[in-house]
């Protein structure tokens, strides 16, 4: 297929050495994608219980201004797409988008479904199956988190509140939070792996065509000189080519003279008959 020696030196290195720099980025970069999304997930989840915990004051008290005035201040926050509170039976009691207050939530939908699946909701998740990713009605791709709100002592022994103690939560606080960082975080990261991988397959290559012109390709172009010259009869010393290379250009000298003095020979025979 390849008629140069070069080329069939040469281009099967570089197909193997992309081959696997390629593999291997994009394993890298699913590795560091999904730790990456993890830890924006595991950050998310920790707000989330902070928000949880700065409310339960409001909450205790049935301050409801107060807790209002809460949600809409995280509402405004940078990155902030939606914060939301809304009771067992999934209807929004607070939320940063006043508009949709006394709405009801569909239980099939993405962040409840994971709790409702099953004939009896579930108590307790894990913060990567509190997690969602979606599109909003704005366009914006969103990583939300649905925290439930747990029924402690505190609650339920609180003179204004008529929560039995055998009741696991009381609602679910729902945030969801911009993945525009995320996403420009992982662009960059993806853009200079790319740069990464180029620099690898020009040094590797480079490197590797180098050392093949030094040490096989520049030898055996003397070795072919001097097999040509020997063969011609011209007299000379073996270049040095080093290696096994400089040893067969010695075989091959003393193969041409143990030939020529057969055709000497021969050729005196000749003349003798």
């Amino acid at each position: 297929m390849f008629k140069s020696l070069t080329a069939r030196a040469i281009i099967p290195v570089t197909v193997s050495v992309t081959g696997f720099v390629v593999v291997c980025c994009i394993l890298l970069y699913s590795l560091m994608k999904a730790d990456m999304t993890s830890d924006v997930i595991l950050l998310e989840t920790n707000q989330a219980q902070m928000i949880v915990k700065s409310t339960r004051y409001a909450m205790r008290h049935d301050d409801r201004e107060s807790l209002a005035n809460i949600i809409d201040n995280i509402g405004t926050q940078q990155w902030v797409e939606h914060v939301r509170i809304f009771n067992k039976k999934g209807i929004i009691m607070f939320s940063s988008n006043h508009s949709e207050v006394g709405k009801l939530l569909d239980k099939n939908a993405a962040g409840c479904i994971e709790c409702h699946s099953g004939a009896v909701p579930a108590a307790t998740l894990g913060d990567m199956k509190q997690a969602r990713r979606f599109t909003n009605d704005k366009g914006k791709e969103v990583i939300a988190i649905t925290a439930p709100i747990y029924n402690e002592p505190d609650c339920y022994q609180a003179a204004c509140h008529v929560h039995k103690a055998g009741q696991k939560i009381l609602g679910t606080l729902d945030i969801g939070l911009s993945a525009a960082p995320l996403i420009r975080n992982l662009t960059v990261m993806r853009n200079r792996m790319v740069i990464f991988s180029i620099m690898v397959l020009l040094v590797t290559v480079g490197g590797v065509a180098a050392l093949l012109r030094r040490y096989v390709f520049i030898p055996l172009r003397m070795l072919m000189d001097f097999t040509e010259k020997t063969v011609q009869g011209i007299e000379q010393e073996i270049p040095p080519c080093g290696g096994e290379i400089e040893r067969l250009a010695g075989d091959i000298r003393c193969i041409v003279k143990e030939l020529n003095g057969l055709r000497r020979e021969m050729a005196q025979w000749k003349k003798e008959e």
